[in-house]
């Protein structure tokens, strides 16, 4: 699918509406008990973008941005206001917060992804649009450099050990990092009625994440 590697504008988006939504099966027998099924593996996020609009100025600043992307035709990078780095919202990213691997003397490439949940069911979703120049790595507790030691690939999450730096067998590879959420419009339609904005009402512009 088509994607345009830029972001939405991140002071429109920190004021959105919205989060995570999962398909989940509830069939209740006749015996009051249920039995449930979820549809999909993965979540989904969706949003709505017209809650960040503040002024005539960010609305301007959106219709531009929704015909460059011609609706729904393109993709682009989305902050989710809440869910962004890697470790809580008031921390600070550091290379040991999420375990994205472990060596075995030969493999160069690792997935960033993030832990959802402990002991459970523990949710790991890949991390695909990282933030370029926030992702920083360890291997067992030793901070590596960036383009010395590993490169990062902000397009696909895909971190890479550059040669005689590949991490041995049994050795931890931890991250830390900052990213974006891969989203399109929801809609090839903006209804926007500028009486009705300047009283107070809200425009909807619904967003939603793909699949990459």
């Amino acid at each position: 699918m088509s994607f345009h590697d830029v972001r939405f504008p991140t002071a429109i988006s920190r004021n959105a509406q919205g989060g995570p939504e999962r398909r989940t099966d509830v069939v209740v027998l006749g015996s009051g008990y249920e039995e449930r099924n979820s549809r999909w593996a993965d979540s989904r996020r969706s949003y709505n973008a017209g809650y960040g609009v503040k002024s005539l100025d960010d609305l301007h600043q959106i219709i531009a941005f929704f015909e460059e992307r011609r609706g729904r035709l393109h993709g682009f990078r989305w902050r989710d206001p809440m869910d962004w780095k890697s470790c809580a919202p008031n921390a600070a990213p550091s290379p040991f917060d999420q375990i994205i691997g472990t060596g075995d003397g030969t493999q160069a490439a690792f997935q960033l992804t993030k832990v959802y949940g402990n002991a459970f069911a523990p949710w790991t979703p890949d991390i695909k649009k990282p933030v370029a120049g926030a992702v920083t790595v360890a291997v067992s507790g030793v901070q590596k450099t960036d383009g010395t030691d590993y490169a990062v690939d902000s397009a696909t999450g895909v971190v890479t050990f550059l040669a005689g730096h590949v991490p041995a067998a049994g050795e931890s590879v931890t991250a830390g990092f900052e990213f974006d959420v891969p989203v399109r419009f929801d809609t090839d339609k903006l209804e926007i009625n500028l009486s009705g904005f300047t009283s107070g009402a809200i425009p909807n512009i619904p967003i939603v994440e793909v699949r990459l």
